[in-house]
């Protein structure tokens, strides 16, 4: 059993979220339970709201990415466990400044069924939605199943486009339309070298033998193409070039945003080693990196592991990605 700094497992959740909002300026609790996580200025007049969900445990991921240039709300289930529906319709209508709202998701059944029934309570209180899905993990199906993939750390390049556009002052479809050509260029692979265990649970959901890694494990410990001796950094950021440059529907840029992420426990030392070699490998395949982002973005509470996202830039979304937000977890100078 590992061992965690907390209270009452049950309490959990919430605990973390207090502390959040008293952490960090922004945030406010509001909704059934306060499981939803708001801008504390509440929803621009006239700008249109952008709004997700998702289970607990994966901080930043979801209710970090709250503020001004990027999410307006965000509704949060239990560890893991994507949010009920009348949580995501609180959601919705907290983030709803008259222009309608733009729900971006990850690729998961719960979190689908969730909002898509919050929009349609919403839709007869008059407040207009659109959902953009994000489907960013290419070793959860082949590329011609693309639409079954999951949703992983390149979520958070959707967030931050959708949040930027949206406070030009963007209408809702244009909104909606980038987020999801955003998500169209994004392409991320994990790998994990430890689990993670729930609080409360007797044991981690699932195991790594010592000296091995799984390559394209899910944040929630979802299996991943298979297991493989543990290797050298530059192995392992080499494999997961290798598989992110094989699919077959390359986008036509040669810029890219590139983010390496920690699982949780992997230290911001391990992660450098890996851009390093991501940034001599790149260039090699004809890519320029424009921007980059190393650190902890979307986690899974102590996972040992790294992944590596690519997102294939256009002007607009670079310039979008570079606009300013008021979000703690996002950095202003990379």
């Amino acid at each position: 059993m590992s061992k965690k700094l907390i209270n009452d497992p049950a309490h959990y959740v919430d605990e973390a979220l207090d502390g959040l909002t008293t952490a960090f300026p922004g945030y406010r609790r509001t909704g059934r339970g306060g499981r939803v996580i708001a801008r504390t200025h509440g929803p621009s007049t006239g700008q249109v709201g952008i709004v997700t969900g998702g289970g607990f445990g994966h901080l930043p991921l979801f209710a970090g990415y709250v503020g001004d240039g990027l999410l307006s709300t965000c509704a949060i289930g239990e560890v893991f466990a994507g949010p009920p529906a009348d949580i995501c319709a609180e959601a919705i209508i907290a983030a709803d400044g008259g222009a309608g709202v733009l729900c971006v998701l990850g690729n998961y059944g719960g979190d689908r069924m969730s909002f898509a029934q919050a929009c349609d309570d919403v839709d007869e209180r008059g407040v207009a939605t659109r959902t953009v899905i994000v489907a960013d993990d290419v070793a959860s199906a082949a590329p011609a199943e693309r639409q079954k993939r999951r949703g992983v750390a390149g979520m958070v390049f959707a967030f931050k486009v959708a949040g930027a556009c949206a406070a030009q002052g963007a209408s809702l479809e244009a909104v909606a339309e980038i987020a999801a050509r955003t998500a169209q260029r994004t392409r991320s692979i994990g790998v994990a070298v430890s689990p993670c265990e729930i609080p409360g649970a007797a044991a981690p959901g699932f195991t790594v033998a010592s000296g091995e890694m799984e390559l394209g494990m899910g944040i929630h410990g979802e299996p991943g193409m298979g297991r493989a001796a543990l290797a050298s950094a530059d192995a392992v950021a080499d494999a997961m070039i290798e598989r992110l440059l094989a699919e077959p529907e390359r986008v036509a840029s040669e810029e890219v945003a590139v983010l390496v992420n920690s699982l949780g426990a992997t230290p911001l030392e391990e992660l450098l080693i890996i851009y390093r070699r991501v940034a001599e490998v790149l260039p090699r395949a004809g890519l320029s990196i424009r921007r980059r982002y190393v650190g902890h973005y979307t986690t899974s509470m102590e996972m040992a592991g790294c992944s590596l996202s690519i997102l294939y830039l256009d002007r607009e979304i670079e310039a979008l990605l570079a606009a300013p937000t008021s979000c703690p977890f996002w950095p202003t100078a990379c």
